[in-house]
């Protein structure tokens, strides 16, 4: 499944070749600017997810199965698969499937053609139980066969939210006595609750994309389109040792549209800018938004960012275990409707967050009416917005961590439009 960030990214990229008929090249090729050649690598700081991580996180699972009465649970590419076995499987017509019992070693159903691949990297490698398949073999009577060893011949399995329906169908009629329900109990319960390694990885990757925003914020000149910018927030990231970018850069009107616009943009002095991205940190996700003014704000641009950086504190005050989702959104939203610019989502037109992890969005997600409680150890964005049509938008975003007893930023909110990176 696509992120809104991946499908933003295709919408930009297309609208950039279209763009760049009939003008120069925009990517940045030459020597560096000096703010991003000043950057040092950071990669070593990071330490991989390894194999006891993984095996305890599918000891986990297998308390949340029992406790939800479930004998499997089945899981295709993607990245709750890579949370549990350490594989990275891209999708395709063909099962890749990992089911993982209540009571017993999981067992793995893979393409003939591509066993050595999967087995360079599952956890349990050359001892793992790899069922193959053949091309002009059913792979879902494989995986009827594995459960069958492992003693369940009914019963009931969850199905992992992204397996795609042509699968489900397919183990549905190779083993009709099964009961194919949800396994989101599984995977979210596991993933929602950050481990401290886990929160280690995500506050660098945030601190390395507030970094590579506060270069490239140094580096950019009147002039300059949406591309340009990117592209050095990219080389940036780079500079730090891991990839990423703001591969949303919204300029002057365009910041008034959440996910941006696809029409050419310069900036210009008294600009509104706003960049909106992260990066990846051996496969944790940062997601940080900072808006500031190439030059100097209005008095009603000032207004605006008062009120959303009001807002976004308020929230995180709000947060803290046992606070519904739903009431950390109200926190920020009480505070924009107070300053004017409600009700509801008139200006403020979106949630105030969403999970993070190794998913760009993932549970739990901060909006009205979600019943679900924080808990110590979940992250997630906390991105108050307000856009005003045919004028400007202002949003930031910062990723929050639920502690013990509160909520704690991974990196330092901004201060003002003309001093985004220095710290509230």
């Amino acid at each position: 499944m696509l992120t809104r960030r991946q499908l933003l990214s295709n919408v930009t990229l297309a609208a950039g070749a279209g763009l760049a008929l009939g003008r120069a090249e925009a990517t940045p090729t030459g020597p560096l600017p000096g703010p991003i050649a000043k950057l040092h690598s950071r990669h070593t700081e990071a330490k991989e997810i390894g194999a006891d991580e993984y095996r305890a996180r599918q000891e986990q699972a297998r308390a949340l199965l029992a406790a939800q009465g479930l004998d499997a649970l089945v899981l295709a590419e993607g990245t709750s698969l890579t949370y549990f076995t350490g594989a990275r499987w891209w999708g395709s017509e063909r099962l890749f499937a990992a089911v993982l019992p209540t009571r017993g070693a999981p067992f793995y159903v893979c393409p003939a053609f591509e066993e050595g691949r999967a087995r360079e990297q599952l956890t349990d490698g050359e001892h793992a139980d790899v069922r193959v398949w053949q091309e002009d073999e059913s792979p879902y009577q494989r995986l009827a066969e594995g459960l069958r060893d492992r003693g369940i011949a009914g019963g009931r399995v969850g199905l992992e939210e992204n397996v795609r329906f042509v699968f489900a169908d397919g183990i549905a009629t190779a083993a009709p006595q099964l009961k194919l329900t949800s396994g989101t109990a599984i995977t979210a319960g596991c993933r929602m609750i950050k481990s401290s390694h886990e929160i280690a990885l995500m506050r660098l990757a945030s601190e390395v994309t507030l970094a590579a925003y506060e270069a490239t914020w140094r580096s950019i000149r009147v002039g300059m389109d949406q591309y340009e910018v990117s592209e050095l927030s990219r080389r940036a990231h780079d500079r730090l040792g891991f990839a990423g970018a703001a591969d949303l850069v919204l300029i002057g009107e365009s910041s008034a549209f959440p996910h941006g616009s696809v029409r050419p943009q310069k900036i210009a002095e008294g600009s509104i800018v706003l960049f909106d991205g992260g990066c990846d940190v051996h496969g944790y996700k940062s997601d940080l938004t900072r808006t500031f003014v190439v030059g100097k704000p209005t008095s009603r641009m000032r207004s605006v960012f008062d009120v959303v950086q009001r807002a976004q504190l308020a929230a995180l005050r709000a947060a803290r275990p046992g606070i519904e989702c739903g009431a950390i959104d109200a926190a920020a939203r009480a505070v924009v409707t107070a300053a004017g610019f409600g009700p509801d989502y008139r200006t403020f037109t979106h949630r105030l967050g969403h999970g993070m992890g190794m998913d760009g969005h993932e549970w739990p997600y901060l909006v009205r009416g979600n019943a679900t409680r924080l808990a110590a150890g979940m992250t997630t964005s906390n991105e108050p917005g307000i856009y005003l049509r045919g004028e400007f938008g202002i949003r930031l975003e910062d990723d929050m961590h639920v502690t013990e007893d509160g909520a704690e930023l991974f990196t330092a909110r901004s201060r003002s439009l003309e001093e985004p990176f220095a710290a509230a």
